[in-house]
């Protein structure tokens, strides 16, 4: 199961009820940033996640809005000591202006003892970061700007155990089951062989979690969204201005939903809203085409699960 935290819904410039693009993604005990806008530090905060852990950050593309909040939040990281490692994955370009930021303005100064070791990495569409449980993918979307990305979190396809079986063929709890769900032959103390297979279902898909910034196009990320549990994109424009979505490449509510209904996705969940319109109108724009969709404010979570996305509340 993924959960992802709103901390950040506003298209370009924050309003008073949103914030700048910033989420945070957790599994188990693993949490990522992505994207981190002006004032992220005071939205984690604020949202009472922390900065706990949080030793991974995920940048979808270089524009301000996206990552100016890195400044405030290695400054704070740089006199707290919060943290000893933070990795931040983005493509070249963005990093490029990532490593000017924090560095350009001394938020981290060169050359000296710092309390957190900074690793900038340059990522490329494909696994970016793997773990048994989960991995993440980046894959290249189109923006303004080089080196755009998105992300897909996917768990992997897993036979689920069925403990009746193995009851009824006589292995007893411990080792033994352990060995059969990863797949080994174990041999009872009766001297009978049991395989993985007699007491394993069916394969099931793990939950699947798209995450896309800043896009102009949709054709291009179709299979990449292919049947996401959730998929989690902006909609900064209406049709009535699809124009100007156009010449600066984003998004209608209605395109991100017509992407939602060729990928066959679970749940949309649209964010990067702007000042410039009623929430109630761009979910209803996009809800007239696919109906499972949220639009996301700041401090909203959601869990999700294998063919299920649930919004916590409280």
């Amino acid at each position: 199961m993924f959960e992802i935290t709103f901390l950040g819904t506003s298209a370009s410039a924050p309003s008073v009820h949103r914030g700048l693009s910033a989420h945070i993604i957790k599994h188990d005990e693993y949490r990522f940033l992505v994207d981190c806008g002006e004032g992220t530090q005071r939205q984690i905060l604020k949202s009472g996640l922390g900065f706990k852990r949080l030793n991974h950050i995920l940048i979808t593309h270089g524009h301000l809005d996206h990552i100016l909040g890195l400044a405030g939040l290695f400054s704070t990281f740089t006199r707290w000591e919060t943290l000893e490692d933070i990795e931040i994955m983005a493509g070249s370009w963005t990093l490029e202006r990532i490593e000017a930021l924090l560095y350009g303005v001394r938020v981290i100064p060169k050359g000296k003892q710092n309390p957190v070791n900074v690793s900038l990495k340059a990522v490329a569409p494909g696994v970016i970061f793997e773990t048994e449980d989960f991995d993440i993918r980046a894959f290249a979307v189109s923006h303004r700007g080089p080196d755009c990305l998105g992300f897909v979190f996917e768990e992997p396809a897993r036979r689920p155990f069925l403990p009746e079986k193995a009851e009824a063929l006589g292995v007893p709890n411990g080792p033994l089951r352990r060995d059969l769900v990863q797949g080994k032959t174990v041999t009872l103390a009766d001297g009978r062989t049991v395989q993985p297979h007699e007491v394993l279902g069916e394969e099931m898909k793990g939950a699947k979690l798209v995450h896309i910034g800043d896009t102009g196009r949709t054709d291009d990320v179709v299979e990449h969204c292919r049947a996401a549990d959730a998929l989690v994109i902006e909609a900064t424009y209406l049709e009535s201005e699809r124009d100007m979505a156009r010449d600066f490449a984003h998004l209608t509510a209605r395109q991100a939903a017509e992407l939602a209904v060729e990928a066959g996705v679970g749940k949309l969940l649209l964010t990067h809203i702007s000042r410039r319109y009623r929430e109630s109108d761009v979910l209803a724009e996009a809800r007239a085409v696919f109906p499972n969709v949220a639009v996301a404010r700041d401090f909203d979570t959601f869990q999700v699960k294998r063919g299920e996305v649930v919004k916590v509340e409280g």
